[in-house]
C-alpha cells in the first residue's frame, strides 16, 4: 500500500511536469508571434513542443505501467491478508460499540456453526451462553474504558446449532482520528482441550492427593518444592510448613551417610531406593521405603528429585515378630529333642529315690535324707526340662482358674519382702479384671521375671508398678500384633523407672541365650522362658523402653470366665489285683525301674524294647495282658504304629502313651488314636500307679 501511495505521487508529477512543459511551449509561440521572429522559428518551436510532449507522454506511460503493477501487487497482498483473516485457527470478529457484528471471518462461522453471513448484523451476545452475560456485559464496558482486554473466558453457544464451548477473548478497541471508539476488534479461540487437559491435571493431582504414600518434589539442594496430602498425613507438617523448607533438616534428625549415598546415586544413575528412617513433626521415628527420581529440564540437565515414600513401620514390626516367632520355634524344635532325653534320664532316677526306701524300709536316716535329695533335685531337673518346653508351645499343663488379681498380690507381697526398701512399689488393678486359666505357677514366674528385671535395672532405686486391666482387642489391633485376635484381654502391665533398654538391642531381648548382665548373672533364657509361656497361654508380649526413663512390659492374657477341674492331689501308692502289664521303652533303665515299682504295687509285668517285640509278646499274651504302656518315640517302629497295630490285634486293648514330648498327646489326639491316657516324662511312682490305677477301676 504504502509502494502504491507513491508511486500515485510520482504519477501526479509527472502530470504537472508535462502542464509546465506545455505551458512553456504556449509561452515561446505568444512571443515569436510578437516579435515577428523569422519564418523558419515556428517549425522549430513546433518540433520542440512534440519533442516534450513525446517525452512527457512516455513518462506517463511509464508511471502508469508502474502504478497498473503494483494495483496487482496491492490485489494479490489484500486477497493473502483475507485469506488469512479468513482461514485463520481462531475466530475473529468486528463489531460497532454496541456489540453488532460487522465483519466475521470463517473460522468465527466454523466455531459458532453458523454461515458467514449469518453472523453480520447479529448481536455478538447472542453467541454467549445465557449464564455468562452478565460477565459479557461487564467484558464490553471494561474494554470501553481500557481500551483492550487479554485472555478472559466466556463461554460460547448458539442454540440452532447447538454449540457450546469455553473460549479465550482478547478484543481492542479502535478509535479514530478523534480519539473516539469507532469499533471493536474480538479474537476467541476454542479452549476446550485445555480445559479437557486441565481437568486431567486436577485428577491426576487429586490422586497424588488420595494417595496414603507421600510424594514430595525436592531440588538439588533439598529444599521441598511440592509436598501432597499424603506426606502432610504421613509426617504431620501442612504444606505450607514444609515447602520450600529443607527435607533433611524437616525429616531427619542428622545428615546420615545412607542419604549423601542416594542423593550422589540418584543424581548418577538416575534413580534410587532404599530404606530410610525419618521423623514425624511430633518427633516419632518410623520406618520408610524410599523411591527416588530424577528430574531432568528441557535441556535434559538435572533438575529436581521426585521422591515417593511408604510408610513400612508396621510391616517391619510384623516382619520382626515373625522372625522372632520362627526362631523360637526352631529353637523350640531343638528344645523339645534335647528335653526328650533328659526325661528319659531323669524317669528313673525319680522312680528309683521313691522306690528305695520302699524296698528297704530300714535304711539309715542319711541314706533316706540322700535318696530325698536325690529325688528332689530330679524333680527341679524334670521342671526346668518342662520350661525348655515352653519353646515348643506344647508343655502340659496344670490349667486352673487364676485369679489375676490375687496373683498381682502375691507377687508384690513377696517383692515387698525381699526387694531393697529403695524400690517403691505399687499395684493398680481394676475392679473388673476377673480371671483367666492357665498354669498358676508359670504365671507366678513370668511376673517374677519380670519383677526381680525391673529390680536389677534400678540399682539405686526407684518405683515399680504393676497393674492389670481389662480390655477389648479388636480387628486393627489384631492385624500389627502376631499371635492375637479379636477378643477380651487382661492386660498385665510391668513398669520400672530403671535404666532402661537401648533401642538397638530391645528387638533382641526375647532370644535365648541373650543377655545385657555381666558374666555370672544371667543365663539368657528369663525372657525368653517368658515368651515361650505367655505364648503357650495363647497370648502375646508388648515392650516399650527409653534410656534413663524406665521400661513397660505388657502381658496380654485370654479373658475367660467359668471354672476348671483342679488336678487331684498325689494319694498313697495304689496296689494293683495281679493284672498283667506290658511296658514298652526303648530306654531299658525306665522299662526297670517302671517294672520294678509295678511290681512292688502288686502288678506284673512284661517288658519290651521296641514296637516290634511288643507286637510279638502281645501276640503270645494277648489274652492275659490288661494294660500296655507305650512310648512314644522308639527305633525300628514308632509307638503311633504299634498302637495302632495293638488295636486291630484287638480293639478293647486298654494303652497309657508315655513320652518326654509334651506334645506326643496333642499328636495322638491330632491323629485320631484312641488311647486311654497319656503319661509325661519325668513321672513320679505316684504319678505312674495313679494312672494305671484309673485304667482298672
Amino acid at each position: 500500500m504504502r509502494k502504491l501511495q507513491m508511486i500515485k505521487e510520482n504519477f501526479k508529477q509527472a502530470i504537472v511536469e508535462a502542464h509546465q512543459r506545455l505551458e512553456n511551449l504556449s509561452q515561446l509561440a505568444s512571443l515569436a508571434a510578437d516579435k515577428s521572429i523569422k519564418q523558419d522559428y515556428p517549425i522549430e518551436l513546433l518540433q520542440q513542443a512534440i519533442t516534450e510532449i513525446s517525452i512527457s507522454l512516455e513518462e506517463l506511460q511509464q508511471q502508469n505501467e508502474e502504478l497498473v503493477i503494483t494495483r496487482h501487487l496491492v490485489e494479490e497482498e489484500r486477497q493473502r491478508y483475507y485469506d488469512l483473516f479468513n482461514f485463520a485457527p481462531d475466530g475473529y470478529l468486528l463489531t460497532n460499540v454496541t456489540g453488532i457484528i460487522q465483519e466475521a471471518n470463517y473460522a468465527a462461522a466454523k466455531l459458532l456453526n453458523v454461515r458467514q453471513s449469518y453472523l453480520i448484523g447479529k448481536p455478538m451476545a447472542v453467541f454467549v451462553h445465557q449464564t455468562e452475560r452478565q460477565k459479557f456485559r461487564q467484558i464490553m464496558l471494561q474494554l470501553q474504558q481500557q481500551g483492550q482486554i487479554r485472555t478472559e473466558e466466556l463461554q460460547l453457544s448458539h442454540k440452532q446449532g447447538s454449540t457450546d464451548f469455553p473460549a479465550e477473548l482478547t478484543a481492542i478497541a479502535v478509535e479514530d482520528s478523534q480519539g473516539k471508539t469507532q469499533n471493536l476488534r474480538w479474537l476467541f479461540r476454542d479452549i476446550s482441550d485445555r480445559h479437557e487437559k486441565e481437568q486431567k491435571i486436577r485428577e491426576q493431582a487429586a490422586l497424588l492427593d488420595i494417595t496414603t504414600d507421600a510424594i514430595i518434589v525436592e531440588d538439588l539442594h533439598n529444599q521441598i518444592l511440592f509436598w501432597n496430602q499424603g506426606a502432610e498425613k504421613m509426617y504431620g507438617w501442612q504444606v505450607q510448613e514444609a515447602q520450600g523448607n529443607n527435607a533433611w533438616e524437616l525429616l531427619s534428625k542428622k545428615t546420615s551417610p545412607l542419604l549423601l549415598a542416594a542423593q550422589k546415586t540418584v543424581i548418577e544413575q538416575g534413580m534410587w531406593q532404599g530404606e530410610l528412617h525419618k521423623f514425624k513433626k511430633d518427633g516419632e521415628e518410623i520406618i520408610i521405603a524410599s523411591r527416588w527420581t530424577l528430574m531432568l529440564d528441557a535441556v535434559g540437565l538435572p533438575k529436581s528429585i521426585l521422591i515417593i515414600d511408604t510408610d513400612i513401620t508396621e510391616k517391619k514390626q510384623l516382619e520382626t515378630q515373625l522372625l522372632r516367632s520362627q526362631r523360637l520355634e526352631s529353637l523350640g524344635i531343638l528344645a523339645s529333642g534335647i528335653a526328650h532325653d533328659l526325661n528319659n534320664l531323669l524317669t528313673p532316677i525319680m522312680g528309683i529315690a521313691q522306690l528305695l526306701p520302699l524296698k528297704y524300709p530300714h535304711l539309715d536316716d542319711i541314706s533316706l535324707q540322700m535318696l530325698k535329695i536325690l529325688e528332689t533335685n530330679a524333680k527341679r531337673g524334670g521342671d526346668l526340662v518342662r520350661q525348655i518346653l515352653l519353646f515348643s508351645r506344647g508343655s502340659e499343663k496344670e490349667l486352673t482358674i487364676v485369679l489375676v488379681s490375687q496373683l498381682l498380690q502375691d507377687m508384690k507381697q513377696i517383692a515387698q519382702q525381699t526387694f531393697p526398701k529403695s524400690i517403691d512399689i505399687s499395684t493398680d488393678i481394676a475392679p473388673n479384671v476377673g480371671i483367666v486359666i492357665g498354669d498358676s505357677t508359670e504365671l507366678h514366674q513370668v511376673l517374677m521375671n519380670l519383677a526381680v528385671n525391673a529390680r536389677d535395672a534400678m540399682p539405686n532405686g526407684g518405683k515399680l508398678s504393676i497393674s492389670a486391666t481389662k480390655l477389648f482387642i479388636d480387628e486393627n489391633y489384631v492385624r500389627m500384633h502376631i499371635g492375637a485376635t479379636v477378643n477380651f484381654y487382661v492386660k498385665i502391665t510391668v513398669a520400672d523407672t530403671g535404666v532402661g533398654i537401648d533401642s538397638e538391642i530391645l528387638p533382641r531381648i526375647f532370644d535365648p541365650f541373650f543377655t545385657t548382665k555381666e558374666v555370672g548373672k544371667g543365663t539368657g533364657l528369663g525372657l525368653s522362658i517368658l515368651m515361650g509361656i505367655v505364648k503357650s497361654h495363647s497370648g502375646f508380649v508388648e515392650v516399650a523402653s527409653q534410656v534413663g526413663i524406665g521400661t513397660q512390659f505388657h502381658i496380654y492374657l485370654p479373658s475367660k470366665e467359668g471354672s476348671i477341674s483342679q488336678v487331684i492331689d498325689e494319694k498313697e501308692l495304689p496296689s494293683g489285683q495281679g493284672e498283667l502289664i506290658l511296658v514298652v521303652d526303648d530306654e531299658v533303665a525306665i522299662t526297670q525301674i517302671t517294672k520294678t515299682a509295678l511290681e512292688f504295687s502288686n502288678y506284673k509285668v512284661l517288658t519290651a524294647q521296641n514296637g516290634i517285640d511288643a507286637l510279638n509278646l502281645y501276640s503270645q499274651h494277648k489274652d492275659e495282658i490288661k494294660l500296655v504302656l507305650m512310648d512314644m518315640m522308639m527305633p525300628l517302629m514308632s509307638g503311633e504304629t504299634a498302637i495302632s497295630t495293638l488295636q486291630i490285634i484287638n480293639p478293647q486293648v486298654q494303652i497309657i502313651a508315655m513320652s518326654g514330648l509334651a506334645k506326643g498327646e496333642a499328636l495322638l489326639q491330632s491323629t485320631g488314636i484312641g488311647i486311654q491316657g497319656f503319661l509325661a516324662k519325668p513321672f513320679t511312682t505316684n504319678q505312674l500307679l495313679s494312672f494305671v490305677q484309673t485304667i482298672f477301676r
